[in-house]
């Protein structure tokens, strides 16, 4: 879900670049590793000891942006948030990842209990909503030519989108209901 590159403080201050790549979530045991290797690593490459601060020089999210990430970001704070992910489908980190972006959520917890109230819909306008809801809602084709073909379709999307029920991010429209 998440490549960070966590880099030797003490080392980086003393001109050396020691790091690594991994991909979070992983288990604590495997998080503190791979923390106390960087730092042992930093201490054979500077010639000194007591190596204890690391920071995130670079990251990169693999599917949706789910948070803000720092230079001194808390990865186990950050790890045990993206292990509550690890069974979640597409559609409910899109829509998590939608509830943080948009603040509708304070943090995952309250964005994983929001997430049945967000419709996603994929590469659709506001326009292509309000026709659907008019489908759905009246019967078109027994309305007369002269007033199915004079709908506004796309006013009937603003108006919708006005009610602030509807997000457009990306191409794609999030209804919350929440």
């Amino acid at each position: 879900m998440l490549e960070v590159f966590i880099t030797d403080l003490q080392a980086y201050n003393e001109g050396n670049l020691v790091g690594r790549w991994f991909t979070l979530p992983v288990s604590e045991e495997k998080l503190s590793q791979v923390i106390s290797d960087v730092l042992r690593e930093g201490e054979e490459a500077c010639d000194t000891e007591d190596h204890e601060e690391y920071f995130i020089t670079d990251f990169e999210w693999q599917d949706h942006v789910l948070f803000e990430v720092g230079e001194y970001s808390n990865l186990s704070q950050m790890n045990e948030q993206l292990q509550q992910l690890e069974d979640k489908t597409d559609h409910e980190l899109k829509a998590i990842a939608f509830l943080l972006s948009e603040s509708l959520a304070t943090d995952i917890d309250d964005a994983i209990a929001k997430a049945d109230d967000v419709r996603i819909y994929e590469n659709q306008s506001m326009e292509d909503i309000a026709y659907d809801l008019i489908q759905d809602c009246y019967n078109i084709h027994e309305l007369s030519p002269i007033i199915a073909n004079h709908i506004d379709y796309q006013g009937i999307g603003r108006d919708l989108e006005m009610d602030g029920n509807y997000f457009e991010v990306g191409n794609d429209i999030y209804e919350y209901a929440g």
